[in-house]
């Protein structure tokens, strides 16, 4: 029977929430969490370990945790490697996919992950690994590992692989030759869509282009000393209330607060609700995500002119970029009526 091993990070690997997400790498003979359900889909193979990465750990220590997790895989035989799914988790996606990346290069197994499309793990590493289009949370965990699996079932039975689109993962930028089975020339298939969009017919390019969203780059502010500047994070600082009930994940709102009469962000008064990363930190001393105590410098040395009265907030952690390109839209209006010059734009 051939073997699969799993990765998972420090939720599903049941090991804890975000105060374990510093949790270090280690490998688990057997089936823990999400490996009964892939064990349970895949046919004559089995998931003989799963391996436990937090995603704090990954982020801060890729190098470490790498090198730690392919040593324990150094010796072990295994055939497919699977990771997730991720779902809508930004750091949990990062994780599958530097991984996934890792083994594939070190010993040339295929390697299987699953994300929501939102996922920036799915940019970074599609051209490297096969990851499959998935829910943007846990209520779809089935049928995410249903999908991994069955894929995973053709690779290790040497069946016939279709198109990125037609098994249901994200194409990878990778072209190949095939002959359709109605025998039709390239030819005549071309004429037969061009005749189409001549005729305002719809039709399937057989070669899709795809879209990128570029954004231009701002011109460089001349005198700073002159300039207005503001700040806006996603790193979830709000007054202890929140009285914008912004989401602590998948944000669909933002927050406005003044700060005119302030010289920094004093803990107690501000906190952060951002469910992404360890509180901690930024709710003693909310100025490491709004760098307002250090902005208020600047301002009284003369090196910008002017902070702008508020500073903006939202939460970045699973909100997609439709939601986020929304908010930012509403936000530049109320920088634009404020000759606002530049903007310092914080993260987490």
């Amino acid at each position: 029977m051939k073997k699969a091993i799993l990765y998972l990070n420090q939720f599903f690997g049941q090991i804890g929430g975000e105060d374990k997400a510093d949790f270090q790498p280690e490998i688990r003979e057997g089936l823990v969490g999400p490996a009964l359900e892939l064990n349970k889909q895949l046919k004559g193979a089995e998931v003989t370990h799963t391996i436990i990465c937090g995603d704090n750990f990954m982020g801060s220590n890729e190098k470490e945790a790498v090198e730690k997790i392919l040593g324990f895989l150094d010796g072990k035989e295994f055939d497919i490697f699977f990771a997730g799914p991720a779902f809508q988790a930004g750091r949990y996606g990062n994780a599958c996919g530097v991984i996934c990346k890792a083994v594939k290069e070190k010993f040339n197994v295929p390697v299987i992950s699953s994300m929501h499309i939102e996922n920036p793990g799915v940019e970074m590493f599609k051209k490297d690994v096969y990851i499959f289009k998935g829910g943007n949370n846990a209520g779809r965990m089935r049928k995410d590992v249903k999908a991994m699996a069955d894929f995973g079932n053709k690779i290790l039975n040497g069946e016939k692989l279709l198109s990125a689109e037609e098994e249901g993962y994200y194409g990878r930028g990778k072209r190949h030759q095939v002959w359709l089975e109605s025998g039709k020339p390239a030819a005549d298939r071309v004429v037969e869509m061009m005749i189409k969009k001549l005729n305002g017919e719809k039709f399937e390019t057989e070669l899709p282009i795809p879209k990128m969203d570029r954004v231009p780059i701002a011109p460089a502010i001349k005198d700073l000393s002159k300039a207005t500047i503001a700040c806006v994070t996603t790193g979830g600082i709000v007054p202890v209330d929140n009285p914008d009930r912004i989401q602590s994940a998948s944000a669909t709102r933002w927050g406005r607060y003044d700060i005119s009469n302030l010289d920094d962000l004093e803990g107690g008064v501000f906190k952060t609700i951002h469910a992404g990363f360890d509180p901690a930190a930024a709710d003693a001393d909310p100025d490491v995500i709004v760098p307002l105590d250090a902005l208020r410098a600047y301002e009284k040395e003369g090196k910008i002119g002017k902070l702008h009265e508020y500073f903006y907030s939202t939460v970045g952690t699973g909100t997609t970029q439709g939601e986020a390109a929304r908010m930012a839209k509403e936000i530049i209006v109320h920088l634009k009526e404020a000759d606002v010059n530049a903007v310092v734009l914080t993260s987490t």
